[in-house]
């Protein structure tokens, strides 16, 4: 069931969105080479201890496209692996294409919110393609959520650009409706037809999340840990998303790091 947000509770979800935020822009700016998964993840567990009210939404989650509860506070996808990455024992390497996805509920809300980003010198400019590909239609999708529109407007855009790209568009996992929790409706597809689907409506709170491989749109979840998601013939993936709202005056987005 799609639940609509009052003005009231859209203030209540803005900590939150601020938090995610802020954890992630800081991780974008000091993720280098060398650094460890886990220390990612010890980092972004120290945080949610120290902010009164924060709860990881991650932590013994455990829905039907997992094997098991997941047992880490960050998801962190590397090269070939696009979502739900497990952290492990492993130091990044210069030229490596790291995607960064974060929930956390602050006083009952939740906000969820992706990032990708090179580490290193050796920034390969098809990765950097590809990740301004999924910032740009991310962006773009937000300009089109709007009451009136529909649900479809916001995934044709993504997916228009995607194809603007020439990636491949998967529609196994997309966006999502976000409230007390992580995921709930309406889906949100990185693709669809313009002007079909639900009317956006004020209140509406939802994370918009594009993310393309380079060359499939094939998935398969490894076998080592039973969540990450990468691409079948090896390609790198890139992500990126943010926690929105739709309001009368246009989307309010939740967990913009640009003003941090």
């Amino acid at each position: 069931m799609i639940e609509l947000k009052t003005p009231k509770e859209i203030e209540e979800m803005k900590p939150a969105g601020r938090f995610v935020g802020g954890i992630l822009k800081e991780l974008a700016e000091t993720t280098k080479v060398g650094t460890n998964l886990l220390e990612i993840d010890e980092f972004v567990h120290k945080k949610i201890v120290d902010r009164k009210g924060a709860e990881s939404c991650y932590v013994n989650y455990a829905p039907d496209f997992g094997t098991g509860p997941f047992a880490h506070y960050i998801c962190t996808s590397v090269n070939d692996a696009v979502l739900h990455g497990v952290p492990y024992d492993y130091s990044l390497k210069d030229g490596d294409l790291v995607s960064l996805d974060l929930a956390i509920s602050v006083d009952g809300w939740v906000a969820d919110s992706a990032v990708s980003f090179v580490v290193g010198k050796d920034k390969d400019p098809e990765d950097l393609r590809l990740i301004k590909c999924t910032e740009e239609a991310l962006a773009a999708a937000i300009d089109v959520a709007k009451p009136g529109n529909r649900l479809g407007d916001i995934s044709n855009t993504i997916g228009d650009i995607a194809r603007e790209y020439g990636y491949p568009i998967n529609l196994e996992f997309g966006g999502h409706g976000v409230g007390h929790i992580m995921h709930g409706d309406p889906h949100v597809p990185n693709d669809g037809r313009a002007h079909h689907g639900y009317k956006l409506r004020e209140g509406l709170v939802i994370a918009i999340e594009p993310w393309f491989l380079k060359t499939t749109d094939e998935i398969y979840q490894d076998p080592k840990d039973g969540w990450t998601l990468r691409s079948e013939d090896g390609s790198r993936g890139a992500h990126s998303e943010h926690t929105i709202a739709i309001t009368e005056n246009g989307p309010i987005i939740f967990t913009d790091r640009t003003n941090l």
